[in-house]
């Protein structure tokens, strides 16, 4: 469990690629583990780590922004769709997928309202990728009342209302999108679907549950008693998935 942690500390929390990672830990911390057993350990931690992320997301906000960014698996573009909270800055959704079409936008937006209650009133926040307005109209074909409302913002500039009043939210996933580049760019790109989805979902563990962000007095989004108090990353790591193993 210690190297395992310590893998995702420094694979992960601090983006270091699985060669220099396994490098550190056998050269600072005398453990023996090759850059293939870093990418083990990340699969495997990500099977749990995605169970954990879906069963404590939490409430979520009435308005959320989305957007999607390329990443590359096998040489071919590919594109990770996001979804997140002005309030807590909790990232809501997640999703891989080889387009950028209406199925894998509507997949993305239906986990982001997943847990929101059917009272409650939804805005969706995106570019102008004719996807999510299709996406919209049939996830709205379900809901009785409270349909969701989309706006969109378009282009680089403000050139009507809409893009002009909604832009801070754009602006909001942007930096999501380079914070996401940051943390998976050592990986230079990915050999396989099951990689990428695996050091995405480990990256929204780390987004959520410990990166400690300014606009929240330097908390994580998602505050748990139980992380609190542990001051090293890897002992997070290690109390966050003693909890994951647990759940059914």
């Amino acid at each position: 469990m210690n190297t395992l942690c310590l893998a995702l500390t420094f694979h992960v929390s601090l983006g270091i690629s699985a060669r220099k990672t396994a490098f550190i830990l056998q050269n600072v911390f005398e453990l023996q583990a090759s850059h293939q057993t870093v990418l083990n350990y990340t699969k495997y931690a990500a099977t749990y780590c995605h169970r954990f992320n879906m069963k404590f997301k939490g409430p979520v906000d009435s308005t959320q922004a989305g957007d999607e960014t390329y990443i590359k698996i096998s040489g071919e573009h590919a594109f990770t769709h996001f979804f997140i909270t002005p309030t807590r800055r909790i990232i809501s959704a997640y999703h891989i997928d080889n387009t950028r079409d209406t199925l894998p936008a509507t997949v993305a937006m239906n986990e982001a309202i997943r847990t929101a209650p059917d009272d409650q009133d939804l805005k969706l926040i995106t570019d102008g990728n004719p996807s999510y307005a299709s996406g919209i109209h049939y996830l709205n074909e379900s809901r009785k009342n409270h349909k969701i409302i989309h706006k969109k913002v378009v282009g680089l500039q403000n050139l009507d209302d809409e893009s002009t009043e909604f832009r801070p939210f754009k602006q909001l996933i942007e930096r999501l999108n380079r914070t996401y580049k940051f943390h998976t760019q050592a990986a230079n790109g990915f050999a396989s679907k099951v990689g990428a989805i695996a050091l995405t979902t480990l990256f929204v563990t780390y987004y959520n549950f410990f990166r400690p962000h300014a606009s929240l007095d330097y908390e994580a989004p998602i505050p748990r008693d139980d992380l609190i108090p542990i001051p090293t990353l890897q002992g997070k790591w290690a109390q966050l998935l003693h909890t994951a193993f647990s759940l059914n």
